[in-house]
């Protein structure tokens, strides 16, 4: 507790709030003070399911080492696209959540040196479809004949 002008007011707790896109999936990463728990979707990573998604959004977390992650709680929540945009998006959302959490140059390089797309992220997208055909780029045939 600080007192300010004569009142009690309560020490501001940090807290960050980062987001990830990937596709159409949106992740959004709530960073605060803690022991290391990291959940996705109010799963703990350990036991979140595909594998393959698991290790993708383990990655940031095993390049930034032990002794960063380890004092914050991450709270993940994806929602769009499918498991495998999600994941990438919990994966870019860590990543700057470390990021601005530590405010270390050395960890954004070790980032960018490992996966760019990890602080940048993937702009690449599905083409919207056109009408006049099956897909974005096809056109119903017609003949003259």
């Amino acid at each position: 507790m600080e007192k300010q002008d004569g009142i009690i007011m309560p020490t501001p707790k940090k807290v960050l709030v980062v987001s990830g896109k990937r596709k159409t999936a949106v992740a959004r990463a709530i960073i605060k003070p803690g022991v290391g728990k990291v959940r996705i979707n109010l799963t703990p990573v350990e036991i979140y399911a595909p594998d393959i998604a698991k290790a993708k959004i383990m990655e940031p977390l095993l390049q930034a080492g032990g002794e960063v992650w380890q004092q914050v709680d991450m709270d993940v929540k994806t929602s769009g696209g499918g498991y495998m945009g999600q994941a990438e998006a919990a994966r870019m959302a860590i990543a700057n959540g470390l990021l601005k959490w530590t405010k270390s140059t050395h960890l954004r390089t070790v980032f960018s040196e490992y996966d760019r797309t990890m602080i940048a992220g993937d702009s690449r997208s599905k083409e919207t479809k056109k009408f006049g055909g099956a897909g974005a780029r096809s056109k119903e045939q017609k003949s003259y004949r």
